[in-house]
């Protein structure tokens, strides 16, 4: 086996993985729970929530543990999102050879 053909197999290998970390870490997922009415959430690749709407019925009830649970769910959906794109593309390159840190 040709060891610097090799290497230059794992360099390529490297460079599309960062081009495509950089890609889902500008990608912002749509979470939501409830519709227009409800929760709705946005999270970057990064996993980090950068944007929270709250529907106008739901700030009027007085039942607080609904309104937690639907951004609870709205979050998870969001986070859900990213993590299976971040899955798919990056297991496309490694053909779910499972690497650390990714």
């Amino acid at each position: 086996m040709d060891l610097q053909k090799l290497m230059q197999q794992a360099q390529a290998m490297q460079r599309k993985m960062g081009k495509i970390e950089e890609e889902l870490n500008a990608t912002v997922y749509d979470g939501n729970n409830g519709g227009e009415a409800g929760v709705s959430v946005k999270v970057t690749g990064k996993f980090e929530v950068v944007e929270v709407n709250i529907g106008e019925d739901l700030l009027a009830k007085e039942n607080r543990e609904e309104l937690q649970d639907m951004v609870m769910l709205a979050v998870n959906d969001a986070l859900g999102k990213a993590s299976k794109e971040r899955e798919e593309k990056l297991g496309a390159i490694t053909q779910g050879v499972k690497m650390p840190g990714m």
